[in-house]
């Protein structure tokens, strides 16, 4: 089915090197995230200038095209045109990551897809905490009460299972696998047996004696394992290389049922025995290193706020938030609560309200039509609009906004406020702060602490906001002032079209830059003017050149054609080769593209449109190379 998605997902796979430079992708709420067999093919500057792209980052061994709340259309039309699953399709490519780049891919790649019903469950979990403080204590007595409790406890109870399916899909391993392991850890008589002993008891070490296999002890983690996130991740991946083992030696006539039956008879004793107490043992780690910062005396809860608060927007930039997430789900599991991550709360709110500023200062129409529907965004707990779209570029307004994230992160750090649920952002996030039974002076904290952040940011961002002229019109000031017209000739022998004739909105829109089109009747392209070779695509479909005179030009041959992946074509030139007007770029051959449903007529447009004053079709009919084609002012 045609989405209105398709032409940015070409623009999209052609420019992050073709649908064969692509290892996997996958998306969270606002960017899709490339992992890219070489990211020296992707042309970042052409994605973050296209329409509907915000921004690009490379960080973590992602390449992360970030789109917005529309995220989701686009990932399926990129999916659909360049015919991805969304997962490796090489995994010795996926190899080459650094340990900590794969540690990263791996748990945002588990707990993006479960992030929304990760917040939902946690909404409902603080509503019915609300709810029990309104009405009393009887409320949990009644049907409505306890089935919703079910709806929001259920899903942190068996996390390990949906964990188990979300990075069985990471490892490409059997997602029953990860159910497999999941449910052996949940199975009630497991979950029921009864302690026997403790060892190391009152240290980070400590572990609960409860039975035996085989003659040797099992012990549990103190928190036991449901709600559990570490022993299901490691047990679930040792389970894959169980799994790809067995696959490997077992005859295909048995496959179907000894693969399975060999593999959780070896992970599921070894995850009771060696991993599940190990982990549990890992995460108390954690936790101390983590949370050490609130031992320092008097000023612990302070400092770990400031850091929190300040540093989390900028975490996000870059994806490295996902790496310390699992910690805050960790300690829930663990204590019931999480103190430690409290303070990120902050950062989102401030970050909107220095959008909010911008919003009522400005006066340019266009940062207006942004802003709001970032602000919206941005107030839901999704920041990534707002940072990319507005306050990053401008850079004085994120450091605001990152400042007033500090001061309500230290106000929250000093008063040690605990979250009892993860996932829910935004204004739903405060049902996090709620539990049946605790003070709600927890929850008043975190208000205080938010409501400081967003008056702080919007107050300071009110006081320094001044919109700026932009660049690009300087720059057309300057072309028109200064510089005489410049002249782009044809590169091909054929019929002139208007770019309207073009059946892709991507070009006709004029979304990559205006200019003209081109019906070729002979398969040549030649340089539209001296310059150099800035771009040629692997498939030799389209090619760009910079000319001397500071225009830059696309010619793209034919829609679609990228799917011939270069077939019938043939590159002359390549990237910084120096050109001359009238050389040959590229031959291709017209009989074949057509036989292949694809149409040959191909754009010539003028990628930095922007940066002049007028760019002005000047022919039509028929032309050949040579001809003047465009006039640049």
């Amino acid at each position: 089915m045609a989405s209105k998605y398709d032409g940015l997902a070409r623009i999209i796979i052609q420019n992050v090197g073709g649908k064969d430079n692509i290892i996997s992708l996958t998306h969270c709420i606002t960017r899709l995230r490339f992992q890219l067999r070489d990211e020296g093919k992707a042309n970042t500057d052409v994605l973050k200038a296209t329409d509907g792209v915000v921004t690009v980052i490379q960080s973590g061994g992602q390449y992360q095209v970030v789109i917005g709340n529309q995220v989701g259309e686009v990932y399926d039309a990129v999916c659909d045109k360049a015919h991805l699953s969304g997962e490796k399709s090489d995994e010795e490519d996926a190899r080459k990551m650094s340990v900590g780049a794969r540690l990263l891919d791996l748990l945002s790649g588990t707990f993006q897809p479960i992030l929304g019903y990760l917040a939902a469950a946690g909404i409902m979990k603080g509503l019915l905490a609300i709810l029990t403080f309104v009405l009393g204590a009887s409320i949990k007595e009644t049907g409505f009460y306890q089935i919703m409790y079910a709806v929001g406890d259920g899903f942190y109870y068996f996390l390990p299972m949906v964990i188990g399916v979300a990075s069985a899909k990471k490892f490409r391993c059997s997602q029953y696998l990860g159910v497999a392991i999941a449910t052996a850890l949940l199975y009630p008589a497991m979950v029921g047996l009864e302690t026997v002993g403790t060892l190391f008891e009152g240290t980070i070490l400590a572990l609960d004696y409860k039975t035996t296999f085989l003659g040797i002890p099992i012990v549990y983690p103190q928190s036991g394992y449901t709600s559990s996130v570490v022993p299901i991740l490691i047990a679930t991946g040792i389970g894959a290389q169980l799994e790809r083992f067995f696959k490997k030696v077992v005859p295909d006539t048995l496959k179907l049922f000894f693969v399975p039956f060999l593999t959780i008879t070896i992970i599921v004793p070894l995850t009771f025995i060696v991993i599940g107490p190990l982990a549990g043992i890992l995460t108390n780690l954690l936790n101390v290193v983590f949370s050490s910062v609130y031992l320092i005396p008097v000023i612990g809860g302070i400092l770990s706020g400031i850091l929190i608060g300040a540093l989390w927007q900028v975490l996000v930039i870059f994806g490295l938030h996902w790496a310390i997430i699992p910690i805050g789900i960790a300690n829930m599991a663990t204590f019931g609560y999480d103190m430690a991550m409290s303070p990120f709360f902050a950062a989102s709110f401030a970050q909107s309200m220095v959008v909010a500023a911008i919003y009522i200062k400005t006066k340019d129409k266009n940062m207006k039509a942004m802003a709001l529907p970032a602000l919206i965004s941005g107030l839901l707990g999704v920041t990534e609009p707002c940072i990319y779209g507005i306050t990053l570029p401008k850079k004085k307004p994120f450091v605001i906004s990152c400042i007033a994230a500090a001061i309500g992160g230290a106000i929250i750090g000093s008063a040690g406020v605990l979250r009892y649920q993860s996932g829910a952002l935004g204004f739903f996030g405060f049902m996090s702060f709620v539990k049946e039974g605790e003070p709600l002076s927890n929850l008043l904290w975190a208000v205080i602490g938010v409501a400081v952040a967003m008056v702080l940011a919007f107050i300071m961002t009110m006081a320094t906001y001044s919109d700026e002229e932009p660049k690009a019109k300087a720059e057309k000031k300057g072309a028109v002032s200064g510089d005489g017209p410049k002249v782009i000739v044809s590169p091909f022998r054929g019929e002139a079209l208007p770019l309207s004739e073009v059946k892709d909105e991507v070009f006709s829109g004029g979304m990559m830059g205006q200019g003209l089109a081109v019906n070729p009747t002979e398969g040549k392209v030649f340089c539209p003017c001296d310059g150099t070779v800035s771009a040629v695509f692997p498939t030799g479909h389209a090619v760009g050149i910079t000319g001397d005179n500071g225009v830059e030009v696309l010619i793209h041959i034919g829609m679609d054609t990228v799917k011939l992946e270069g077939k019938g074509f043939t590159k002359k030139v390549k990237e910084g080769d120096r050109v001359k007007t009238g050389d040959l770029l590229i031959e291709f051959d017209i009989d074949l593209i057509k036989s292949e449903g694809y149409s040959v007529i191909s754009p010539v447009l003028i990628s930095n449109t922007d940066q002049f004053a007028d760019v002005a079709p000047s022919a039509s009919g028929s032309v050949k190379p040579g001809d003047e084609l465009i006039v640049v002012m």
